[in-house]
């Protein structure tokens, strides 16, 4: 006969080895159950009887010869041992429940982690999802913003081009206008040269044909005495206006001057006159230096001259103006002096009064001298080249009283004439002026 076990389980069902041959003898034979209970399973044992044993082939384990005889003590001999094998394979399946037990758990958990993991793929998957269409939405912004700059730039540039049309249009206008002034600047010059010319003869032949007595204007007095200024003169008794020769002291140097011993009490001593346009101001340096023009008419009296005179002692500087609707104003300052040639004639105003403006129109403090072939002023334009004349310029400043002379109905709005800025504007050239000085304690 052959020895088959069968146990059910309440978590499964096991075949142990041999079983398939064992279920079919079974069916014709005694069977005897044995159950085991373990936790909440239960294990069920079929069992083959002893006498049904005995008539049947022998069985023989490894332990046991195959040809001894079987009687009923080695059957029990042999249920003893597969009822110990029965519980060793209780014990392994034991163990195997066990596995079994922890495999599950494993898996419970492992499906529990992959759940958390889709659950938080999800959540990513709709964060990257947001993020795209919040990415996408900004691209369209920025495309659009690009788009409205790009027109903005077309735009700056398109008006760049306009004003740059218009800079070269209106350079081209200055340029011509440039060259007009300068042709015109070159036909007075001229003109004022042949009147200049002209004024010298008449001079000369009144001259000649004046008496050494006559107090004309236009004849110089000749004296046996020289003086240094025409205050000097006037307190010596000779307190009629005209032309008189005065010394630097200590110095072979004359001068022919014009003396004023007529107004605010005499004894001034005229620096620069401007009546007629008849001498052409816009000079070089040394002209201005030396002095020109006429003293019975417009002249310069000579910067070298005034240095050296005004730095004897203090003067007082008046600046008499006529404009061409019969008005007239001044400016007096206190004290005036001018610096040496290597300082270029710079001029030292203070303490001013009078009707021709509160404020001065000679820049202060005080300015280097300039002419049109010694550019001493602040601004890179060359103000007596653009203005004529030399002057005190600032950076072109509010006053020239050596400008372009012109005559009624044509001195307005000219930015070249004979200025003075406080008194009737920047672009009223004025019809007469005279720069005079006296010692201050006169």
């Amino acid at each position: 006969m052959q020895l088959a076990a069968c146990f059910f389980l309440g978590c499964g069902i096991f075949l142990a080895s041999g079983y398939n041959s064992f279920s079919k003898s079974m069916e014709t034979i005694g069977k005897k159950q044995y159950q085991v209970q373990h936790g909440s399973c239960s294990y069920t044992f079929l069992l083959p009887e002893a006498d049904n044993c005995r008539s049947s082939t022998p069985y023989v384990s490894n332990a046991v010869q195959r040809d001894a005889p079987l009687d009923y003590d080695d059957s029990v001999q042999r249920l003893q041992l597969l009822e110990n094998i029965m519980e060793n394979n209780t014990q392994w399946l034991m163990k195997v429940l066990n596995q079994t037990t922890r495999l599950e758990l494993q898996l419970l958990e492992h499906s529990l982690s992959t759940n958390k993991l889709e659950r938080q793929i999800s959540d990513q998957t709709n964060e990257i999802t947001k993020l795209q269409e919040k990415n996408s939405f900004l691209e369209k912004r920025v495309l659009e913003m690009e788009d409205k700059h790009m027109l903005q730039l077309k735009s700056i540039k398109d008006e760049k081009d306009q004003l740059q049309v218009l800079v070269t249009r209106q350079n081209s206008i200055i340029e011509e206008l440039e060259k007009q002034l300068v042709t015109a600047t070159v036909n007075n010059s001229v003109l004022q040269k042949q009147q200049h010319d002209l004024m010298e003869t008449v001079h000369s032949l009144l001259t000649m044909i004046s008496t050494p007595n006559s107090k004309s204007k236009f004849i110089a007095k000749e004296e046996q005495i020289s003086f240094k200024d025409c205050a000097e003169a006037f307190k010596s008794g000779l307190t009629t206006s005209g032309i008189y020769t005065l010394t630097v002291s200590n110095t072979a140097q004359e001068k022919k001057a014009y003396c004023d011993m007529e107004t605010g009490g005499g004894g001034w001593t005229v620096i620069q006159k401007r009546e007629d346009g008849s001498v052409d101001f816009h000079r070089t340096w040394k002209e201005y230096k030396m002095g020109f023009g006429d003293p019975a008419g417009e002249y310069w009296l000579g910067n070298e001259f005034v240095s050296q005179l005004t730095n004897q002692k203090r003067y007082v500087l008046k600046i008499q103006l006529k404009d061409w609707e019969g008005n007239e104003a001044y400016s007096l300052y206190d004290h005036f002096s001018l610096a040496s040639e290597e300082q270029k004639y710079r001029i030292y105003l203070k303490g001013l009064t009078g009707t021709a403006g509160k404020i001065s129109s000679i820049s202060q403090p005080g300015n280097d001298f300039s002419t049109k072939d010694a550019d001493n002023d602040k601004c890179i334009c060359k103000c007596s080249q653009m203005l004529t004349g030399g002057w005190w310029f600032d950076a072109c400043g509010p006053s020239n009283l050596n400008g372009m002379y012109y005559p009624l109905r044509q001195n307005n709005n000219k930015f070249n004439g004979i200025k003075w800025y406080y008194w009737k504007g920047s672009g009223y050239s004025l019809k007469a002026t005279t720069m005079m000085i006296r010692p201050a304690d006169f």
